[in-house]
């Protein structure tokens, strides 16, 4: 409803009070009639409406406009009147928006401050990051929260982006519109409400979007309560404030609507079958209208952010989403604050709750409890080793105290558990006080126990309306399953029906199979609903769990053994009767609820076998359910998966679901056929895939067989690594191969060694080295490359800028063999290996590296050498101080780090590469370990070190330099200023030696870095030549 608003002709300040809003909402239609107009007025010149015309952009022109009319209006009574008369809208719009809008948010910003204290207690991500990805996955989509971050160990996704608050309803591009619907989606407990109140409050202080008129949070469950509403009447609800329809419904007001947690309507969204409808005074069912003003029916010119669990969020059709941002994990690796450094050493011994730790909310939980327990510091209470356990520990306070009596749990379960159950089945997670009422549970006190840890209280943002929640969707599938476990101890009639008319159901063993039987129906197993249900229940009967709650829930120790037997077969049952199927989720589920029961023999057994690389032949019926589950819990697989000589094409395929959430996959001599390969290249296309390294060595993949693994190569976006030695792919295989290369932008290590690929495979790689930028390691090694092939792959590199290591057996051997220096100059070869930083193990030798000398004279681009265990002796050595020498135009133009480990170069070898350093002025990092280097090797370095300025790092290992050796490096060292890292380990300097070292530090603080270790110093002589050195270099650190 339009307000009239008078002109106020004395409001001395009226145009430049409201220059901001006159530059935001006056169109260029309305500014040429309003110059127009002015002009007529005699309060613009022609020159003045010229010079307006001819501003670039119409914020730019109506700013000049104001400046104009300042001076010859100052209270800008003429173009209120004008405005006024003929563009009321437009008038009221830039009258009033500012005082609505400043009320509004002062209403927020005072909502903020109320809820700071319950907040506190409230554990959520309090980042302003999100990560922005491409959609919803399917893992999000089918399974429960927890079952996603077990499958994930934690992580987030894989190609997620961060997007900060103040990026996230804007373009990202200068080409790209901004969204209109933004959806976040994120586990429960994950802080998607925290988000929102982080947003609100930057907003409402002016640190972000200044250009928002309103952004409007509004909580799902809000709207539960209501049957039907219209836009009006909802906005009506959550900004009731005089004017505020003049910004609502102005196309050029940008309103942002925040909806949060849509999985809290009492009505499923339904996107296919919600009428259409645009009138925004039409009331209808809550569900059609939020799906209308997602489709933009209603509302079409606001910005929506939509928030919820990714089940739901999945929900929205794909085509109406612009934008997909989820809740971002915190990391495992880092402790929180107030976390005692026991209580997280405790945590990282039990990796499936340390991976569940990973959701905010979980963390709390599990923290809290585990801080209390050590406090008690009693060994008569055993720190909880499941999940079940945990949340025993953490709501056992609150339901009674140690001395309560046995009925003191089970009055308030038969409340407040009933309500956690039958809510849960109905997906009922936010309640009134009059639903509580009607589960007679006491509608809890402002900081007592059952308030703080049990139930939270949720307040509307800008009405009265209060509802409550569990502080964890978690909190409640405990307490329902604790309530199923009581109720089925003694219940006649099935439990899942609230009715007390439904099919007879007596014993526990029938309510269990129940259960177990619901968990695992589709209708239930929709997003995991009953997963974690299930856990807590057969956790329940753990002996730590039934030692816990047996004699408060009045259960002896003989009926508990009963049970836990009971359980325990039907679990085992379940997983062994999946048979040759794919392994689901489902059946994970089942193998945890084993674990969670601590029923442990079988799973630790297969657990051993997979250790010990002796799965084979054995991977048949529940194995592979287990072996699912060690992949998601297992510290054997962390860094890796091992699975290795044991998978058929049979296994591989039951395997075949669980194994897109490996990072580090190693199946190696598993003689893959080609229907075998088939399926892996399925896993390695599927969009979820998540395999970072693979290792398929030694698995006869034939030319046929790398096919399909060539076309997964085309869209897999996730392998960096693979390993493919010891295969038989041959010259045809590797064309196959090369031309996925060629395409893929993700792969940045290729092992192809021993694949009998020849000049044929060598041509078409060095055709992908022209054109890839991503490749930095290939191993071509025992190929039977030929001269033609390495002169197409030296011809290669020379435009290549990315690879680093490239191993190619006897590549200078074959290279500078006669009929190839005719052919080619090796230094082209060279110029080509400038960005590859090793040659290693690749039996260049005396002769090769005599070349290699001659070809490095005329070095313009090889700035690192890496020839470590090359077979090269003191001829070679010689060689390499020849080119060492060399110099053009007083600069040395050979490398600036030259590495020579593990040759034997002895004594003559070294003295050699001494002398070159007495002349060379480039090379700053020299690696000389293990090269039988003796005193006279080390004396002539020393000799070298005192006129030398270019070399900043030597490294010495393994050799036998004894303590004459250290007292020519002590008596160089104390003239040298350029050297600032020196290892001088295991070289038999003795106590005498390394006091030479300490007493030279004294005068010498260029010194960054010395490491004596295993010279035969012992505990206290290292303490004293340690003291020694710091006290003469501070800053010098030391390994000794």
């Amino acid at each position: 409803m339009f307000v009239y608003l008078c002109v106020c002709s004395s409001d001395t300040g009226w145009l430049r009070r409201h220059q901001t809003l006159l530059q935001r909402f006056l169109s260029t239609s309305i500014l040429v009639n309003v110059v127009h107009h002015m002009r007529k007025a005699d309060l613009l010149s022609a020159q003045e409406a010229g010079l307006i015309q001819e501003m670039g952009s119409l914020k730019d022109k109506v700013h000049l406009m104001v400046e104009f009319l300042s001076v010859t209006d100052p209270h800008g009574s003429a173009l209120q009147t004008y405005l006024q008369c003929s563009h009321l809208t437009e008038y009221n719009l830039i009258t009033v928006h500012d005082s609505v809008v400043r009320r509004y948010k002062d209403a927020l910003i005072q909502r903020l401050k109320e809820d700071e204290n319950s907040l506190a207690q409230v554990p959520g991500n309090s980042n302003s990051t999100l990560l922005l990805i491409e959609c919803v996955s399917d893992l999000q989509q089918r399974e429960h929260d927890l079952v996603q971050v077990s499958v994930n160990r934690g992580a987030g996704p894989l190609h997620g982006r961060v997007l900060g608050l103040d990026k996230l309803i804007a373009s990202l591009t200068r080409g790209s519109t901004a969204p209109r619907v933004t959806l976040t989606v994120g586990v429960a407990g994950s802080g998607k409400s925290r988000m929102v109140r982080r947003f609100i409050q930057l907003w409402s202080t002016s640190q972000i979007y200044p250009e928002l008129s309103l952004a409007i949070p509004i909580a799902c469950w809000e709207l539960s309560s209501f049957d039907r509403l219209s836009v009006e009447r909802m906005l009506r609800l959550f900004v009731p404030y005089d004017n505020m329809d003049i910004i609502l419904f102005n196309e050029s007001c940008k309103v942002l609507l925040i909806l949060d947690g849509l999985e809290e309507f009492r009505q499923s969204l339904d996107f296919a079958d919600a009428p259409p409808t645009s009138d925004p005074r039409r009331e209808i069912p809550v569900s059609d209208l939020i799906a209308n003003i997602v489709r933009g029916n209603l509302l079409p010119g606001a910005t929506l952010w939509l928030l919820s669990r990714p089940g739901t969020g999945a929900k929205v059709p794909a085509g109406l989403v612009d934008r997909v941002t989820e809740a971002p994990s915190p990391s495992q690796t880092s402790t929180p604050e107030d976390v005692s450094s026991q209580v997280w050493t405790y945590l990282n011994s039990q990796k499936p709750l340390l991976i569940l730790s990973s959701v905010p909310a979980v963390c709390h939980i599990i923290i809290t409890t585990l801080s209390r327990l050590l406090k008690l510091d009693s060994d008569a209470t055993p720190l909880p080793r499941t999940l079940t356990e945990v949340y025993a520990h953490y709501c056992w306070p609150h339901l009674s105290g140690s001395d309560t009596p046995s009925g003191g749990i089970r009055k308030p379960l038969s409340t407040l558990g009933r309500l956690a159950f039958y809510s849960l089945l109905r997906r009922r997670y936010t309640f009134s006080e009059t639903e509580l009422r009607t589960y007679s549970v006491d509608i809890p006190t402002q900081g007592s126990m059952l308030g703080c840890r049990i139930l939270q209280r949720r307040q509307s943002w800008l009405s009265d309306s209060v509802a409550w929640q569990f502080t964890h969707t978690s909190v409640q599938e405990f307490l329902g399953a604790l309530f199923y476990y009581i109720s089925s101890r003694r219940g006649m009639f099935d439990l899942f029906s609230e009715s007390s008319v439904c099919w007879p159901r007596i014993g526990f063993h029938s309510h269990y199979r129940a259960a177990l039987q619901k968990t695992n129906q589709s209708d239930a197993a929709a997003q995991g609903n009953l997963d974690l249900f299930m856990r807590f229940l057969s956790g329940l009967l753990s002996p730590a769990a039934a030692a816990l709650l047996g004699s408060s829930l009045g259960v002896g120790q003989e009926e508990q053994l009963t049970q836990r037997t009971t359980a325990s077969t039907l679990l085992q049952n379940t997983v062994t009767g999946t048979g040759g199927d794919a392994v689901s989720m489902r059946s994970v589920t089942i193998v945890t609820c084993l674990a969670e029961l601590q029923q442990v023999e079988w799973l630790r057994s297969i657990e051993d076998d997979l250790i010990n690389c002796n799965l084979r032949g054995k991977l048949k019926g529940g194995v592979c359910a287990v072996l699912a589950y060690l992949l998601q819990v297992s510290d054997t697989c962390t860094e890796e998966t091992q699975l290795s000589n044991c998978l058929d094409s049979s296994s591989l395929k039951r395997l075949l679901p669980q194994l897109l959430y490996c990072s580090k996959l190693r199946m190696e001599n598993n003689e893959f056929k080609e229907g075998t390969m088939e399926l892996l290249g399925s896993l390695l296309s599927a969009k979820e895939c998540h395999i970072q390294k693979l290792s398929l060595a030694d698995n006869s993949i034939s030319s046929k067989g790398i096919k399909p693994l060539s076309r997964a190569l085309l869209v897999n976006r996730t392998l960096t690594t693979l390993d493919l030695r010891g295969n038989n792919i041959g010259a045809k295989g590797a064309k196959t191969l090369c031309e996925a290369l060629k395409m893929n932008q993700v792969l940045v290590s290729v092992n192809l060694q021993n694949n009998h690929i020849e000049d044929e495979g060598a041509r078409a790689l060095a055709e992908v080295l022209q054109s890839n930028r991503k490749l930095t390691t290939l191993n071509v090694q025992k190929n039977g490359i030929g001269p033609e092939g390495v002169k197409k792959i030296g011809e290669a590199l020379k435009k290549n800028e990315t690879l680093q290591d490239l191993k190619l057996n006897s590549l200078l051997k074959i290279v500078l063999s006669l009929q190839m220096i005719q052919s080619m100059n090796v230094n082209e070869l060279l110029i080509g290996l400038s960005h590859v930083s090793s040659l290693q193990s690749n039996s260049v030798s005396d002769r090769g590296i005599k070349a290699l000398s001659h070809a490095l004279q005329s070095n313009q681009g090889l700035s690192c050498l890496n020839l470590r265990e090359n077979s090269i002796g003191v001829a070679g050595a010689k060689d390499i101080a020849k080119a060492l020498k060399l110099t053009k135009n007083n600069v040395s133009v050979v490398c600036f780090s030259v590495s020579l480990q593990e040759n034997t170069l002895g004594d003559n070898g070294v003295i050699a590469l001494a002398s070159a350093l007495r002349s060379n002025s480039s090379l700053s990092v020299l690696y000389l370990q293990g090269v039988s280097a003796g005193k006279s090797g080390a004396v002539a370095l020393a000799d070298a070190l005192v006129v030398n300025e270019s070399l900043h790092t030597l490294d010495l290992r393994g050799n036998s330099i004894g303590m004459e050796g250290a007292k020519a490096f002590s008596s160089a060292l104390k003239k040298n200023r350029s050297l600032r890292s020196l290892n001088l380990q295991e070289n038999s300097l003795g106590m005498d030696g390394a006091i030479f070292i300490a007493t030279a530090l004294r005068g010498n603080h260029q010194l960054t870095y010395i490491n004596l270790q295993g010279n035969g110093i012992g505990e206290s002589g290292a303490k004293v030549v340690s003291d020694a050195i710091k006290a003469g270099a501070p800053d010098c650190v030391v390994d000794i």
